[in-house]
């Protein structure tokens, strides 16, 4: 969270799989009562309904704007970052993204979503909340978890932001974006979630769990019998191996260029395919474009208030 006269602005990252901060995470799922739940620890409370925070999970939604649940989310990372500061009110600047190629057909709508009149009023942990959004800024992503970096980006750069739900890919050349290449494909991580389900059910006539793919995604491991990783694995690097196959159509050459990878794909990059550590950089941090939004954000702003 950044601070801008007498507004905050806070990076929001609505990832399909988690929603970022620019210090905190949780996962996109989310679930509604009409009355107050036994377990309230990750409780927000709007509009006289209870929503239980990380619970669940989120299908794929190419647009957000129609789905009302990301505005709650919102207010849970709003409130997270409030928290940090010993905060409950606010004038809030929110920073968030779109994929590359969705931003001219998006961008308006998004921001429109999200920018409600008012005061808003809610309650998250046990703690009330009174907020008023001010603003909204919508950047691309992919470039946001390296904004920073790209200055110091000499010579030619493939950007590769692997979500949950998209791959975002973008060239950075001496430190500038081209606008003429940057590409979104709907081939997130959560495809390769799918075909390791669809393959083990076929192969095993069992069931898999969410935790057990996680981890193996993760950490490139697990604690489950040989013969179930060898299956899930072999998964897993076809799909990996698919996305430098993706990669390659784009342009991507590793004589020719760094190649970055930023995003929760990245894990599955280092876990399971076989890359030129000298050629391939990771932006390991998850919380990267959250804020990367944060930075675009506040020079923006500055710069407008400059003139």
């Amino acid at each position: 969270m950044k601070h801008f006269k007498d507004a905050v602005i806070i990076g929001l990252d609505h990832g399909y799989g988690n929603i970022k901060t620019a210090n905190h995470c949780f996962k996109s799922g989310i679930l509604s009562y009409e009355s107050e739940p036994l377990f309230t620890k990750n409780m927000l409370v709007y509009g006289d309904k209870f929503y239980l925070i990380g619970e669940g999970h989120k299908e794929f939604i190419p647009e957000k704007q129609n789905d009302e649940e990301y505005f709650l989310f919102t207010l849970a990372g709003i409130a997270e970052e409030l928290a940090d500061e010993g905060l409950t009110e606010a004038e809030v600047i929110l920073a968030v993204g779109l994929p590359l190629t969705w931003m001219t057909g998006q961008k308006e709508a998004f921001a429109k979503y999200l920018l409600r009149e008012g005061d808003i009023c809610f309650t998250y942990r046990k703690k009330d909340y009174k907020i008023r959004i001010v603003g909204v800024k919508v950047y691309p992503q992919g470039f946001a978890a390296i904004a920073e970096k790209a200055p110091e980006m000499n010579g030619v750069n493939m950007i590769a932001d692997i979500g949950n739900g998209t791959m975002n890919v973008l060239y950075i050349v001496n430190g500038s974006p081209l606008s003429g290449k940057m590409f979104t494909e709907q081939f997130g991580t959560y495809q390769c979630t799918l075909a390791i389900r669809e393959a083990f059910m076929r192969t095993t006539h069992r069931n898999l769990t969410d935790a057990v793919i996680d981890e193996i995604l993760e950490n490139g491991n697990a604690d489950i019998a040989k013969s179930d990783f060898t299956l899930i694995r072999s998964v897993v690097t076809s799909y990996v191996e698919d996305i430098f196959r993706r990669l390659r159509e784009h342009g991507y050459d590793e004589g020719m260029m760094k190649l970055y990878i930023t995003g929760g794909g990245g894990c599955l990059v280092r876990n399971f395919y076989k890359f030129n550590k000298e050629r391939v950089i990771f932006i390991d941090d998850i919380c990267a474009a959250a804020k990367g939004y944060e930075y675009m954000a506040e020079l923006q702003l500055n710069a407008a208030n400059a003139v």
